[in-house]
């Protein structure tokens, strides 16, 4: 299962699934692109919401960036969802209280109108930080993105807690120029995090191939 980060949708993933191995799951996360939007947004209730879509069998998870802790959320167990290895890539450690003020302030923004879809999807995909095009919506009046920015309002996640909890696998990746998500920041987390050479935020986009070798290393 392929779950997408932040503002993005499961788009994001169709370069690796290209020539993927086997079954795969692909879903939006709750109130981004053609998911329904929920009542409150936390790490738990985005676990939730997509383990009603999980079959009950072992499953692999690879989350990019918000999707990541969702990730380490459902292998907890806690979400009945059955999780043997969860990989997590581009995942933020740090939050500065500035940036959680920032996230609040996005999440109680009112989301804009567009003349026209073109305009909505360069703003979707600007958010996303990567190319979408599933991410908007036709209101009255034009167009908007179909993110709910309430979800900018999900809060700073308790890494270590998640991690200790997990009953599956664990690696944490991300691109060696990824500024959100650096070598010593994942270190603080796990003793041997994966870097991937020449990559940055969005290594499903920017590299796909390399995901397979994350999936197919043993520790």
């Amino acid at each position: 299962m392929l779950l997408h980060g932040l503002g993005a949708t499961g788009e994001v993933w169709r370069d690796v699934v290209r020539d993927w191995p086997g079954s795969w799951l692909v879903p939006d996360l709750p109130g981004h692109g053609r998911s329904p939007r929920i009542e409150r947004y936390s790490f738990g209730s985005l676990a939730a919401e997509v383990a009603r879509v999980v079959p009950r069998e072992p499953v692999t998870v690879v989350g990019h960036s918000l999707g990541g802790v969702v990730g380490l959320a459902l292998a907890s167990g806690w979400f009945g969802v059955d999780v043997t290895t969860c990989v997590g890539v581009g995942i933020k450690v740090r939050w500065t209280d500035e940036e959680l003020e920032k996230a609040a302030a996005l999440a109680a923004r009112p989301a804009k109108v567009f003349p026209t879809r073109e305009e909505a999807v360069e703003r979707a995909s600007r958010t996303a930080g990567v190319p979408i095009e599933h991410g908007v919506s036709e209101v009255d009046g034009g167009w908007t993105t179909a993110l709910d920015v309430r979800a900018f309002g999900v809060g700073r996640p308790d890494l270590p807690g998640l991690i200790m909890a997990a009953k599956a696998r664990v690696v944490l990746a991300a691109g060696e120029n990824d500024p959100m998500s650096p070598r010593e920041h994942l270190e603080e987390l796990v003793p041997a995090p994966v870097v991937l050479p020449g990559a940055g935020h969005n290594v499903h986009v920017e590299s796909p191939s390399s995901l397979r070798l994350l999936l197919t290393e043993r520790p």
